[in-house]
């Protein structure tokens, strides 16, 4: 495939791309607006060989707002593939550990990725509906240190389920979803990840796959149906999902005490996949919960400040530590995240700042104000 195919010759050098890009913020030798413009300029030379393809946080700021579409993310995503045959290749966060981990589940080693959800409620081994969990177990162990339980997002969202009926399926076979594979350029990873998942889903019977985690959503329904065609199921991300389902499901939910709180739209939700008010409608369910919306929102989010567990440096703290304070200047002391990658950046960063702002996840809350009538 060629560059030109990646419809960057379309480049009006109006600088939209660069003048919205978080990165450039805080690193300004990173400019798409110039990735762009030297591609064009030689096309016959290695524009993947600059380390700067690696700053990218593949957040589509920039392609939200591009006047020709230019699909920047899927620009640099093609690069980074001839930037890892030649040798060039991003410095990955926390000693390579979620690459590895990634790696090990490409493997026949028997998994325990259901032991959490042992006691919590109940699921099975095949059935209509499948809780697509992701890597929330992994994390769960990885980052220990941070005082959080990434899976107390999978443990709420079984027992909202479980209160609304439904049993389902939660599988010890499920592997990575293989998000942060492509976004690396690793196509031969993903490939391997998506047909494992694949086999697992059809075997299992479903009918619908939920999704708690943004990425593991926009992967599935973006991406394996353009590299294994259409997919013999329906793909839903769970705030779509509950969003739907709960107004009639008879659930009673108990009044915030907080009141105000204000919600943080992750880039594969929001940008990536257009989700928007669902999240935002969940939050109505909860009696006495006020959404204070922060100066950016939406379409125009602020990232978390790193992708695929790479490149995370002083220029990445420094975008969260301002996401933070623009969620306090709400007014507001909860902000509410569909992401646990999200959670996890935001709660690395504020634990170096003073800062008096929870971080919860958007299931948990729903949880922890549900009435046990």
């Amino acid at each position: 495939m060629q560059l030109t195919e990646k419809q960057i010759d379309y480049c009006m050098e109006c600088g939209v791309c660069t003048g919205s890009c978080p990165v450039n913020k805080v690193l300004p030798t990173f400019s798409p607006r110039q990735m762009i413009k030297k591609a064009l300029r030689d096309p016959a030379g290695e524009p993947y060989l600059d380390p700067g393809l690696w700053a990218c946080l593949g957040c589509a700021r920039c392609s939200t707002r591009c006047p020709v579409g230019i699909d920047f993310p899927e620009f640099v995503r093609f690069l980074r593939q001839k930037a890892r045959d030649a040798g060039n290749l991003p410095h990955e966060s926390h000693h390579g550990i979620m690459q590895c981990v990634a790696d090990l589940q490409l493997s026949n080693r028997t998994q325990n990725r259901t032991a959490w959800a042992e006691g919590v409620g109940d699921f099975a081994e095949t059935g209509d509906i499948f809780y697509f969990v992701g890597c929330l177990p992994y994390f769960e162990v990885v980052f220990e240190y941070l005082e959080l339980s990434p899976l107390e997002s999978a443990r709420s969202v079984l027992k909202l389920l479980n209160r609304m009926g439904i049993t389902p399926v939660i599988s010890n076979e499920e592997r990575c979803c293989g998000h942060d594979a492509f976004a690396v350029g690793n196509e031969e990873k993903f490939r391997k990840l998506a047909e494992r998942n694949l086999e697992v889903i059809k075997s299992s019977g479903a009918k619908t796959v939920l999704f708690s985690c943004p990425e593991g959503y926009t992967t599935f329904k973006k991406q394996y149906p353009k590299y294994f065609g259409s997919l013999p199921f329906e793909v839903l991300h769970m705030s779509e999902f509950l969003a739907r389902e709960l107004p009639e499901s008879g659930l009673v939910f108990n009044p915030s005490a907080n009141g105000g709180v204000t919600f943080h739209d992750p880039c594969r939700l929001g940008r990536g996949a257009g989700i928007f008010d669902a999240p935002r409608d969940l939050l109505k369910c909860i009696p006495e919960t006020t959404l204070v919306e922060m100066g950016r929102n939406r379409e125009n989010a602020l990232c978390c400040g790193t992708s695929a567990w790479m490149e995370c440096s002083n220029c990445s703290k420094a975008m969260r530590l301002e996401r933070l304070q623009e969620a306090l200047d709400t007014g507001t002391h909860t902000m509410i995240t569909a992401c646990p990658k999200c959670q996890i950046h935001f709660t690395c960063a504020q634990r170096t700042a003073e800062m008096d702002l929870r971080i919860t996840d958007i299931y948990a809350y729903l949880s922890e104000h549900l009435s046990s009538e």
